[in-house]
């Protein structure tokens, strides 16, 4: 505990592998300070996967997505979400505009019921937070933690409610008029 009575935070520290072509990319300098980053040519090119955690990110720009053929960015999004169980697409614009909102939901129907998740973001800060907040939690320590807490909750509630107590008391007042 910190001296004003407040949890101190915890610096989370994990190995993200990163795609060769987002070297020079703000998304990875930003990463590169907090993290162990590895670049790698095998990756889908502008992914970002945090391995421990299980998740993967693939970066696209809207603006790209508007100049290249429809096809070719879906392709690329399905083989990525082909290899990664657990994949996002990051999509980034300044402003998310009609244009925008019709390009994703374009790829919401392409890939409905799949593994696929869409994040439309406006910066760098918002790519970071965002990745580092979804792999965090889906990290084996912070996932044990939720877990428990959701049983404690879970048993508190059952504790606690009028109608378990209820269902109780009718349990108890049947089997005392039981002749067996």
């Amino acid at each position: 505990m910190a001296e004003n009575g407040t949890k101190e935070k915890i610096k989370w520290t994990t190995t993200i592998i990163i795609s060769s072509s987002l070297k020079s990319c703000e998304v990875a300098t930003a990463l590169d300070r907090s993290h162990k980053i590895r670049y790698s040519d095998s990756v889908e090119n502008g992914s970002i996967i945090f391995s421990l955690s299980g998740v993967a990110f693939l970066l696209m720009d809207a603006k790209e997505c508007f100049t290249s053929a429809e096809e070719i960015f879906l392709a690329k999004i399905e083989k990525f979400t082909n290899i990664h169980q657990n994949s996002f697409l990051v999509l980034s614009a300044a402003f998310h505009g009609p244009e925008e909102w019709k390009l994703m939901f374009r790829i919401q129907q392409r890939f409905l019921g799949s593994n696929l998740r869409i994040l439309p973001v406006h910066n760098t800060v918002d790519v970071i937070n965002l990745m580092c907040t979804i792999a965090k939690m889906a990290s084996k320590p912070y996932i044990d933690n939720i877990c428990y807490r959701m049983v404690t909750t879970e048993a508190y509630i059952i504790e606690q409610s009028p109608v378990w107590k209820t269902l109780q008391k009718l349990k108890l007042s049947s089997d005392s008029f039981n002749p067996n």
